[in-house]
């Protein structure tokens, strides 16, 4: 014999539906708040939220009562993990008890002793400004049980039903859906336009924010006359006399004797009346001296060049740097320079092949440090463009590579030829560098030494850049011909003739484009080499000529020369070689004269010690040993 379960049938007129449950019991439904403002929109969170409260209130039926109150003074487009854990309120007297944020109000929706029944807000988009996350806290909110409701809509949550019909829900979602993909295009559209409107305003010159530690702003009457009554205005840059003078001996500093960021500011702080310290936006930050963080952040701001340039941060990410390809630039200089193009570019070369190393002599502060490297900074490994490092084993110094994988996971093709560990020793290193610059650089014979890298170019070949741009542009004229003839082709019916047809005359246009690109590049070519600089011969006159050796003088003498220089050795392990190169300009012949001088007036060497003199008087029969400029050489 079979039980039968017997299911209770409530019947309408015995179990009274919710709102009328509510009315006859007397006890309110308890309903918490949820706000948000942001400040990025000039709201005043003082006044926004209480109004956002007070329409809440006025939109609840009888019978509900707000019990909590959550809100958050942030952007609605923030992620969802980040939502409601600033403090951002708490710069505001906001008249609102606060029991929390998003977060807070989530969690409490999940336990099983929450004070509320359902969520109300004033209008969707104050959950979220982007439809994902808001429809996302809808449906935790929704499987947790409560309901959220919005002012500005209807709430057939709370309607009594008819008859005992379920409530309709199909057009409210319909209705809170669009407003949500509306007020997400709303942002969108206010972003969009919004950058629009920074890139057409960088591209005038006009600036953006504070200047630049160099620079003074030019106030300029608002163009629009309503904003210009209100004593609005907009700002071009201007040198400053004392700051735009230290802006341009900062970058020879680091260009010339490629001095590091402390070192340059030490250099500053020895005279502030003549270099005066940078003030920051907030006066309570002021050092009131220079630090490597200033000199740094003057360094990489590409507006010294003239350009006015913007979106180098990310404003919304903490400050954040963007990478250069997401910068904003003006089409041509809007200010006076401070430094040119060719300066800027080195500097940041230099900051990519120094990064990590001190730039002054002498041991590293760390307690465990034994010795010195006197050619720290100068070697680079050929195989991956970085620098090598000292390291010591039973008692010989070596340079050495040893790169990780884990911070190269882009270059991979090159890690795969790159040995586990490259060493070579100083010493054979230091044997080469003391002999380049006895016989190539320091020697009245270097001219004849190194004559035949001081060729002069020949004159340029007008005739062949002629012909190349004549040839380029005969292969767009036939190359266009062809695009004509397929946007014109008619198909004949016979389906084999017509592709056939149509695949030779996309690959003759194909076959036109290939060439026209290898021409583009032979004319590139031949531009870029005629753009190249003449020696100048004169500059290698004007160097001095000593007798005094660099292994006779300390390592503090030979750094600054080796920085006077730019000396640069690049080992490649596939020949044991060594290209040795360096840098005689108008810029750094001061600093090479005056480290030339210091080594000159030394003093003797001690007793005993090795002398290794330059070669004053070279012998008759004279063959360099050494490398010329940019000559390679083996290691012994």
């Amino acid at each position: 014999m079979s039980a039968r379960t017997e299911q209770a049938v409530s019947y309408p007129w015995e179990t009274p539906d919710a709102a009328t449950a509510i009315e006859a019991s007397g006890i309110p439904l308890a309903v918490a708040w949820l706000g948000r403002t942001s400040t990025d929109d000039q709201q005043d969170p003082t006044l926004s939220l209480p109004r956002q409260l007070r329409a809440c209130r006025d939109a609840l039926p009888d019978g509900c009562l707000i019990v909590a109150h959550f809100y958050d003074v942030e952007s609605g487009r923030m992620d969802l993990a980040a939502r409601g854990r600033g403090r951002a309120h708490e710069a505001f007297a906001i008249p609102i008890a606060r029991d929390g944020g998003i977060q807070d109000l989530l969690a409490e929706a999940k336990r099983p002793d929450r004070r509320f029944a359902a969520v109300i807000c004033e209008s969707v988009e104050r959950v979220a400004r982007r439809t994902y996350f808001g429809t996302k806290i809808e449906y935790e909110l929704e499987q947790a049980g409560v309901m959220l409701l919005a002012a500005d809509e209807p709430m057939p949550q709370l309607d009594r039903p008819r008859g005992g019909r379920a409530r309709k829900r199909a057009t409210p979602v319909l209705t809170r859906r669009v407003k949500q993909a509306v007020a997400e295009w709303y942002v969108l559209q206010m972003l969009e336009l919004s950058w629009d409107a920074f890139c057409e305003h960088t591209e005038q010159g006009w600036n953006v924010g504070k200047p630049c530690y160099g620079y003074r702003a030019k106030k300029i009457p608002h163009p629009v006359a309503a904003k210009r009554a209100e004593g609005k205005s907009k700002s071009r840059l201007v040198p400053h006399p004392a700051e735009g003078a230290t802006v341009t001996h900062i970058f020879l500093l680091r260009s010339v004797h490629r001095l590091g960021y402390d070192a340059i500011a030490d250099k500053l702080n020895i005279e502030p009346d003549k270099y005066p310290p940078p003030m920051p936006v907030d006066p309570r930050r002021a050092l009131g001296r220079w630090s490597g963080s200033a000199v740094r952040e003057i360094l990489s701001n590409p507006k010294y060049t003239g350009y006015m340039v913007w979106n180098r941060r990310a404003t919304k990410k903490g400050g954040k740097n963007n990478p250069p390809s997401e910068w904003v630039w003006s089409p041509r200089p809007t200010h006076e320079p401070l430094i040119t193009k060719e300066i800027f570019q080195s500097v940041a070369s230099i900051g990519r092949t120094r990064q990590g190393s001190r730039t002054a002599p002498g041991a590293n502060v760390h307690p465990q440090t034994c010795r010195t490297y006197p050619l720290r900074s100068y070697v680079i490994c050929d195989l991956c463009d970085r620098r090598m490092y000292g390291k010591t084993r039973a008692g010989v110094a070596y340079h050495a590579c040893e790169p990780d994988m884990r911070h190269h996971k882009d270059r991979r093709e090159w890690y795969a030829r790159h040995p586990k560990s490259l060493w070579v020793r100083e010493d054979d290193l230091l044997d080469l560098v003391h002999a380049f610059f006895a016989e190539r650089v320091f020697s009245p014979r270097r001219i004849e030494a190194i004559g035949p890298d001081l060729t002069q170019r020949a004159p340029r070949d007008e005739s062949a850049a002629k012909r190349l741009r004549k040839e380029i542009a005969d292969l767009d004229k036939r190359q266009n011909n062809v695009l004509a003839q397929i946007e014109e082709y008619a198909p004949t019916g016979e389906e084999e003739i017509d592709r056939d047809f149509r695949e030779r005359l996309q690959r003759r246009y194909t076959d036109l484009g290939r060439t026209g690109r290898e021409k583009a590049a032979e004319l590139q070519k031949l531009t870029e080499q005629d753009s190249r600089p003449t020696e100048d011969r004169s500059l290698l006159d004007a160097l001095p000529e000593l007798a005094t050796g660099l292994a006779t003088v300390g390592e503090k003498l030979q750094r600054r020369l080796f920085d006077a220089f730019n000396l640069e050795l690049r080992y490649r392990l596939a020949t044991h070689e060594v290209l040795i190169r360096i840098t005689v300009k108008e810029d750094n012949l001061p600093a090479i004269m005056s480290a030339a001088d210091e080594i000159t007036n030394a003093p003797p060497p001690e007793p005993g010690s090795k002398v290794v003199p330059y070669l004053s008087v070279p012998p008759a029969g004279f063959e360099p040993a050494a490398p010329a400029l940019g000559e390679r050489c083996s290691i012994p």
